[in-house]
């Protein structure tokens, strides 16, 4: 009764469009009166609203927001483009696969799937449309490619695995997402290049030459220095993800304001209103989550759903697939944020015990799982109906939602073979921790 009453307040309150932060509150309030008085009930909820965002590694998350918001405003995301574009628009398909370089590159700096789809789909989706690109296949393109930046730092998904996974190295994790995150964008690449070729979107260029290329890096390369001197700090243990994202703050700042030029002292304020806006709902989202997730364990949901998934087959490889197929079907209306605090409990006991089937052990697999979720809800941000950044790409190629359905099917279907490949091999995951000897 508790978990049906649990499911039923969640999809009326969503169908409803109420958001996803007090859907989910309000369910699992609901949820918990079945079988606890109203007082104790709403003690246990604030209680657990409160703890979950007192964790000191969350306070990352706020600063790696101002950092982003900083460098999307200052000017990058146009520069941006434009080394992509002398770096990959002379291939086949050329501003297909510049869309995708571009938002991968932007998403490592600003780590926010919203503002990368925003950033770089303002300057990318109007001039493919120029090139006879159609505005669906060219929204559902950057909406896709904007997802990659949430596999590498300064990933704020990341940081939010970490708090509810004991015993996680934030730097290994971070590391970890870096070719998983390559590997979605080659194959984003490969099928841009296809669809582009099959239909005769596009035209391709000659590369410009080593000058410009150079020209181009050395503008860029600012901003490039940023992922360097944050992921050089953690992974050698200078400092922690947290002093990190200040550090980030500040070399933003002064990228912005004193070497671009382009973000005014007067514009400030309105970005630290912006910035505390954003963290207000990430941490609303985060309490609600951790909330339903206790509610989860009160009621012994993970055992059900264990038992269930190994009444249909004990096959560690069927496993996995079910898994990867639920976590798919979670992301087409759970937010990435929720979906990692509330599944993570528990699909990660299931998943540590069929790690020797793969050939890692329980403790590798916790980072090898955190790609495959990540990776699971980046591709739910793509998928109608609460597909997050579909509905940024929308408005700005100014089409309507079901437009984008049909071009959105092969290339959804590029980032699900890459997913698949990525779970089914660890070591994509794991190589590159363990080459830094991140993981013991």
């Amino acid at each position: 009764m508790t978990i049906a009453v649990l499911t039923a307040v969640f999809l009326i309150l969503f169908f409803l469009r109420v958001p996803i932060a007090h859907s989910i509150g309000i369910a699992s309030v609901a949820a918990m009166l079945i079988s606890v008085p109203f007082d104790p009930t709403m003690i246990t909820m604030a209680q657990r609203l409160g703890a979950s965002v007192t964790t000191f590694t969350l306070l990352a998350i706020p600063f790696f927001i101002f950092a982003g918001k900083l460098l999307a405003t200052g000017g990058v995301a146009r520069r941006l483009v434009d080394f992509a574009l002398v770096t990959v628009g002379f291939l086949p398909g050329g501003l297909a696969v510049t869309n995708v370089l571009a938002n991968q590159l932007f998403g490592a700096i600003s780590g926010s799937a919203a503002a990368t789809t925003s950033g770089i789909g303002g300057f990318m989706i109007p001039a493919m449309a120029k090139e006879n690109y159609p505005n669906p296949f060219s929204a559902a393109l950057t909406a896709t490619a904007a997802t990659t930046g949430l596999l590498v730092p300064p990933s704020n998904v990341f940081i939010v695995y970490a708090t509810v996974t004991s015993g996680v190295s934030i730097s290994a994790l971070f590391v970890a997402g870096y070719l998983p995150a390559f590997s979605l964008s080659l194959s984003l690449m490969l099928i841009a290049v296809f669809v582009s070729q099959y239909k005769g979107y596009g035209r391709r260029s000659a590369f410009p030459g080593f000058k410009i290329f150079l020209t181009k890096f050395i503008g860029i390369f600012p901003a490039f220095f940023l992922i360097v001197l944050v992921m050089g700090g953690i992974v050698s243990g200078f400092f922690t993800a947290s002093e990190a994202s200040s550090i980030a703050v500040v070399y933003a700042f002064i990228l912005s304001v004193f070497v671009y030029r382009e973000v005014k002292i007067k514009q400030i304020p309105n970005l630290l209103l912006e910035t505390a806006s954003t963290t207000g709902m990430v941490f609303f989202l985060i309490g609600t989550s951790v909330a339903l997730s206790w509610v989860f364990s009160f009621t012994n949901v993970p055992q059900m759903i264990e038992i269930f998934i190994k009444s249909v087959s004990a096959n560690p490889y069927i496993i996995l697939l079910l898994i990867n197929v639920i976590l798919l079907l979670i992301g087409t209306f759970m937010d990435i944020t929720p979906g990692v605090l509330i599944f993570t409990p528990i699909f990660l006991p299931i998943m540590t015990e069929i790690a020797p089937a793969f050939g890692i052990t329980p403790d590798e697999m916790k980072y090898h799982f955190g790609v495959i979720i990540v990776f699971n809800l980046c591709l739910g941000l793509v998928s109608p109906p609460a597909g997050t950044t579909l509905f940024i790409a929308c408005s700005i190629a100014k089409i309507k939602l079901s437009a984008i359905n049909r071009p959105l099917v092969p290339i959804f279907a590029a980032g699900t073979i890459a997913l698949f490949i990525v779970s089914y091999f660890p070591q994509i995951s794991l190589w590159l921790p363990r080459y830094l000897g991140l993981l013991k």
